[in-house]
Order: structure tokens, then C-alpha cells, then sequence
């Protein structure tokens, strides 16, 4: 198999597992290249995610290394089986930044998405003059070919939520995020009455978290956290002043889930929540 130019970070997350299943297993990459008749720098290439790996392979390595947990076993194939796969977010690439196109992947193949959200509304939320407002505040400014692009990506992204057999979508928003007006007050007003459109979708939970809230100060993080069909594979996206960022060590995600879980305790109920982004919009 040839190697690739550049990984996407799904591929770079089987090789990561498999990088992780072999020092768990105290075996050098020297061992595992004997192992496969090879050398140690094709090794590298596969835990780099620039090298794909047979189903015959993955299962040879997991035996070596004596993972005894089937069920990771078994998704990582399902992982491996798809590398030759494109999704439709590959038709944007060399025009949309990669890591852009690394979040649509991870949404695709998400069982659950939960997302906590401070000064914007979720990406997949957005309406098109939102989305255009966001994007148009970049620094520098983005040429009008690539911010086009951003947007039309960026509302391609949705489709998750519309898709057969969506997975469950929850979202706590802060409503710092509900009366931020971008683009003005009607650009806001129509993002906020379509979000209250996809809150009435039962497998969409859409929860604000208050001005008035206790106990979350210091804790409000905006985050993406994307479960696998295994625990193992859970991962968490987060934006920075530096670009997006994917995590997945296990001491992540059990704080990440532990930041949701707190801020869900005091966010409003699904109903509440439907009646105070009412509220706002009423007043916009």
C-alpha cells in the first residue's frame, strides 16, 4: 500500500491505537516490523496513519501485542476497512483548510456529538448569513473563493443532522452565544428561530446555559466531543487561538466528559431552554 501525503486524523487515530496497543504490550517497533517481515520505519508510517493496514495485519498485531478487547478489535477493522473510502467533505480539500475537513469526518462517523458552546452557535446550527458573517471575520480576510467555500462546507456539515439514523445531538449553548448578533439583528433572529426548528428534532437536544447559572464560572470551555462505537475511540475537538485541536488519551476524555456533565447540571431543561432562545429573539 502506497504511502500517503498527507493522514486524515481518523487515519492518523488508527495508527495512534495501534502505537498505543504495542507500548501497552512493552513491544518495540523493531519487534513488530520482525513480526511482519518489514522494517521499522514501515512501523512508523502505519502508527503515523501515512501507511494503511489489512484487516489480516490489524488482527496479527492485535494477537501479538495480546489486546483481549474484542470489541476495540473489531472497530478498529471496521476503521481499517474504510481507509479507501471518500466522504463527500474530500471534494473540498486543497480548498478548505484539512482540519476543517478532519471535523465533518469525525461528525460522520460519530455514534453521539455533544458540544458546549460559549460565544457561538454550534457550526452544524448555523444558517448561511451566519455562517458567512463568522467566517467573514477572519484575520486576515479570506479570499472570496475560500470563504465561499468555508461556507458551503461548513452547511454541508448539517446534513449529519438530517441523515438516516442521525446520531443523538446535544448541545449546551451559553446565552452569551444566543445574543452575540452577528450579522445584525435579523441575521440573529432567523439563527435563533432555527434553532428552536431543529430543538423540536427528538434525537436534537438544545440547552441553554443562563447568565443566572451557579456554579460552572471558570469551567465553561467550548468543546466538540464525538463518541466512537467504543469508549477507546471517543474524541474530543477543540478550537484555540492556534487552530483545531483533537484529543483522545483516556485522562481527556474522562475530564471532558466530567466539563459536560457539570455544565448540563445547570443548564435549562429541553422546554425552558425552547422558551428563553424565544425570549431573546423576541428582544433582538
Amino acid at each position: 500500500m502506497p504511502l500517503r501525503s498527507t493522514a486524515t486524523a481518523r487515519q492518523e487515530r488508527l495508527g495512534a491505537e495501534l502505537r498505543k496497543m504495542r507500548e501497552a504490550a512493552g513491544t518495540t517497533a523493531r519487534d513488530t516490523a520482525r513480526l511482519l517481515g518489514t522494517d521499522p520505519a514501515k512501523v512508523s508510517h502505519i502508527e503515523a496513519g501515512r501507511l494503511g493496514v489489512s484487516e489480516e495485519r490489524l488482527r496479527r498485531l492485535a494477537a501479538f501485542y495480546e489486546c483481549g478487547d474484542t470489541s476495540l478489535i473489531d472497530a478498529l477493522v471496521v476503521m481499517a476497512n474504510g481507509q479507501g473510502r471518500k466522504g463527500w467533505w474530500e471534494a473540498y480539500r486543497g480548498v478548505v483548510p484539512a482540519s476543517l475537513l478532519d471535523v465533518a469526518e469525525m461528525e460522520h462517523y460519530a455514534t453521539q456529538l455533544r458540544t458546549i458552546q460559549i460565544t457561538h452557535i454550534p457550526g452544524v446550527f448555523q444558517t448561511e448569513d451566519y455562517t458567512r458573517t463568522v467566517f467573514g471575520y477572519a484575520i486576515p480576510p479570506l479570499p472570496d473563493n475560500e470563504l465561499e467555500a468555508r461556507v458551503a462546507h461548513r452547511l454541508e456539515r448539517s446534513g449529519v443532522l438530517y441523515r438516516d439514523a442521525a446520531p443523538p445531538y446535544e448541545a449546551l449553548i451559553h446565552e452569551a452565544a444566543l445574543r452575540m448578533r452577528f450579522g445584525g439583528g435579523k441575521v440573529a433572529r432567523a439563527q435563533l428561530e432555527h434553532i428552536q426548528e431543529l430543538s423540536h428534532l427528538p434525537h436534537i437536544s438544545v440547552r441553554v446555559i443562563p447568565f443566572s447559572a451557579d456554579g460552572h464560572i471558570g469551567s465553561g470551555h467550548a468543546m466538540l466531543y464525538a463518541s466512537g462505537p467504543v469508549r477507546p475511540l471517543d474524541t474530543v475537538q477543540i478550537d484555540s487561538a492556534h487552530g483545531i485541536s483533537f484529543l483522545h488519551a483516556a485522562p481527556q476524555l474522562t475530564n471532558y466528559r466530567a466539563l459536560y456533565d457539570t455544565l448540563a447540571e445547570v443548564a435549562l431543561d429541553r422546554s425552558r431552554s425552547r422558551d428563553f432562545i424565544h425570549t431573546v429573539s423576541r428582544d433582538l
